[in-house]
């Protein structure tokens, strides 16, 4: 147990406060037309696609895990048919990630969610959580859940909440500054700053 009071975070450290949702049934859903020049496809990336869309849409909210994990290891997921890939492809590029993870039996995490630069205040945003919700909730689950965190856009937590998800739980989560290491440039996530040790 933490306890009350500040606490500092050492130098080279990153810190945020994890926030999980989920719900429980299908919601409602807002109709909302695809925005002009924009396509929803299901896809298969390969190991150099998915980075390069990984990159693209998380880079701006410090996302680093699956750039720090080995090839293989990504790879294994990308061919697992319980887990599903789509995008919203403008001018023939992906400029969106809608990941659903089916791997656990009844569940489904939205395991990764999100849209490059470009589409942000476009409403494909909520599009691409409607297309999220109604194809995760088409196979026999009884759970469909997310996670975010501080780091991520300061819209996120609320748009999920708007979107039919509870929050449920909240953890305190320490990990090295993926940008004193190289796996990101060290301008990404420019709202985040950089606390060298030293």
């Amino acid at each position: 147990m933490i306890a009350d009071g500040l606490h500092d975070v050492p130098p080279g450290k990153v810190a945020m406060v994890v926030t999980h949702l989920h719900m429980q049934a299908k919601p409602p859903l807002r109709p909302v037309d695809l925005p002009a020049g924009l396509t929803f496809e299901q896809i298969r990336p390969d190991l150099a696609r998915y980075r390069a869309l990984f990159d693209r849409v998380g880079r701006d909210w410090l996302w680093f895990g699956r750039r720090m994990m080995p090839d293989a290891e990504l790879q294994a997921i990308l061919e697992d048919p319980k887990v599903t890939f789509h995008t919203l492809q403008k001018a023939g590029e992906d400029a969106a990630i809608l990941e659903l993870d089916f791997r656990q039996e009844g569940a489904c995490e939205l395991a990764y969610f999100g849209l490059a630069p470009s589409l942000i205040g476009s409403g494909a945003g909520r599009y691409l959580m409607n297309q999220a919700i109604a194809l995760a909730w088409r196979a026999p689950i009884t759970r469909l859940h997310v996670h975010t965190c501080t780091l991520d856009s300061p819209q996120a937590l609320g748009f999920y909440i708007r979107s039919g998800f509870a929050p449920y739980r909240q953890q305190i989560e320490i990990e090295d500054d993926p940008r004193l290491s190289g796996i990101l440039p060290a301008e990404a996530a420019g709202h985040v700053p950089i606390f060298r040790p030293g």
